[in-house]
């Protein structure tokens, strides 16, 4: 099964690309999705009161996101803090998944907003990696627009890798700065090319 990454910083247009494909028949992992479902893994939860405290849980005992984010990307220590707890059980349901869609499909989008480089990721045994950028301030309207807080968004894109070392890492660049439908549009000639050239 070949596995085709989807990256870019927040606001970019990652998630529209992916959705392109996966309307292509590919089965999709949506790593933040995965992440979500993590929060809820008790092992996880006791380890989050420990580094960032109480006030990141409801009265229900479960992990408020956005209290969560608003600690954990404040600074880039704490990020790590996040990281170090999470990215581990993510790769583990990961693995799982992947073992799952092998089973009936010859390709697997991923979608990784998290990467930070090829080395040393789950995204080592990528066989293409697919980079949409946009103009930093772009990114920021757009999840604006989406209802996300402004300082929040800067937060999050200052604690990812620039869109220079996204390109130097991917395969395949789709700059998007246009509308959801250009890019749509893009991403699925490509697809269609790929397909060809690799024969399946």
């Amino acid at each position: 099964m070949k596995k085709l990454f989807v990256i870019g910083g927040m606001g970019a247009g990652k998630s529209s690309a992916s959705q392109a494909l996966a309307s292509q028949g590919i089965p999709l992992i949506d790593l933040d999705k995965v992440g979500h479902e993590v929060l809820k893994w008790d092992s996880v939860k006791e380890d989050l009161r420990t580094a960032f405290g109480a006030d990141i849980f409801d009265d229900q005992g479960e992990v408020i996101r956005s209290a969560l984010a608003a600690v954990a990307f404040a600074s880039t220590h704490n990020t790590h803090k996040l990281n170090n707890i999470t990215m581990s059980r993510i790769e583990q349901a990961y693995v799982d998944l992947c073992a799952e869609y092998a089973k009936t499909s010859d390709y697997l989008v991923v979608e990784y907003s998290a990467f930070k480089g090829k080395e040393n990721s789950l995204a080592s045994d990528a066989d293409c990696i697919i980079a949409v950028t946009a103009p930093v301030e772009q990114r920021v309207a757009r999840a604006v627009a989406r209802g996300w807080d402004e300082q929040d968004v800067r937060n999050r894109i200052a604690q990812q890798i620039t869109d220079a070392a996204r390109i130097e890492a991917a395969d395949v660049v789709f700059a998007n700065e246009g509308t959801p439908e250009d890019l749509r549009d893009q991403v699925i000639s490509w697809w269609s090319s790929y397909k060809a050239q690799e024969g399946k």
